[in-house]
């Protein structure tokens, strides 16, 4: 946990495990089929992304499949997390139900010089209760390969639609709050054996009244929509940090900053998109020099801007209710 959070035991990481939704937007940037991203087109993003971020973060999320040249790549003061579940999640039934990468499990990615384990599901409290039960066991048989190699296990559940709704929509963002809170509270427990929530911002600033972001239907009222952060950190007992879910950086650090407002006792970031998305058509058009230089100017600028929000976020042991480990 050390090696993955900053001398305040802050978390301030990076997350480039993309790897569907990476490809996907990288073959619209350049206008073809998306068999045509090679897995060399893949991995020369991912390190570009590494190598000039990670100097601002304390942690990298990267993926086996493409990102452990990356990894070699990263700067000496960022730890290092590693993806264990397949991209996406099986669209052959209902559910979406996860899985893991065929050849990888928890000992090669210690073997692989990993910090923490990370896990992806799809999850809402209002799914069938058969199907969320695959979820929990799901989750559990991770949790304890995660202990008998006493790696830490980061945890990311995704909400969405049950009913095949429009998760960026005011309906959607009306249950949010509901599913970030009840889905924290249902992964703090023990039996999961979870280190690190990574959780959504509980809320969609905007739907949210007086935010930055507000595009003018109101799900939630500023005064309503901190509440929710408050109740939704208090469901856990484990520490939390925010995941970007794919919004732009100012709607990100928008709701960074309500987080902060509202006392949310979050431990710091794990943040992808927000800061690196928009180097995509760069990397499109222009290869990865232009990629590069993009990183050096506006990706710095987005990671920082995400740092700044955080300052105020709490060390990772605070939650447990331990004193600062030594060397932290």
């Amino acid at each position: 946990m050390k090696a993955l959070a900053n001398d305040a035991g802050i978390i301030a990481a990076a997350a480039m495990d993309q790897r569907g939704s990476l490809q996907k937007g990288l073959a619209q940037a350049k206008g073809v089929e998306k068999k045509a991203i090679t897995a060399q087109m893949m991995a020369e993003f991912k390190k570009a992304v590494t190598k000039i971020l990670t100097p601002h973060a304390s942690a990298i999320l990267l993926d086996p499949e493409f990102g452990l040249e990356a990894a070699k790549a990263r700067s000496k003061n960022a730890g290092l997390l590693l993806a264990y579940e397949k991209s996406g999640y099986d669209n052959t039934q209902p559910g979406r139900l996860p899985d893991l990468l065929d050849h990888v499990s928890v000992k090669r990615i210690v073997d692989w010089g990993a910090d923490a384990v990370k896990v992806l599901i799809y999850y809402t409290p209002f799914e069938d209760p058969r199907i969320n039960d695959v979820k929990h066991a799901f989750v559990e048989r991770i949790g304890a390969e995660c202990e008998a190699y006493d790696i830490p296990f980061f945890l990311e559940f995704v909400g969405y639609d049950h009913k095949g709704g429009d998760e960026k929509g005011l309906e959607y963002a009306k249950l949010k709050p509901e599913i970030v809170t009840r889905s924290m509270q249902e992964f703090t427990k023990p039996q999961y054996k979870v280190d690190v929530l990574k959780v959504e911002v509980p809320i969609n600033a905007q739907y949210t009244e007086g935010s930055v972001v507000f595009k003018g239907q109101a799900a939630y009222s500023r005064k309503e929509a901190l509440e929710h952060f408050r109740r939704a950190a208090a469901a856990a007992t484990k520490p939390f940090i925010y995941l970007s879910a794919g919004v732009d950086n100012e709607q990100f650090v928008e709701s960074l900053k309500m987080a902060v407002e509202a006392g949310s006792d979050f431990s710091g970031v794990l943040c992808g998109r927000a800061t690196w998305k928009d180097g995509i058509p760069v990397y499109a058009k222009g290869g990865v020099a232009a990629l590069e230089e993009w990183l050096k100017t506006e990706g710095v600028r987005n990671i920082n801007a995400v740092n700044e929000a955080i300052k105020h976020a709490k060390p990772w042991y605070a939650k447990l209710g331990i004193a600062k480990p030594a060397g932290a």
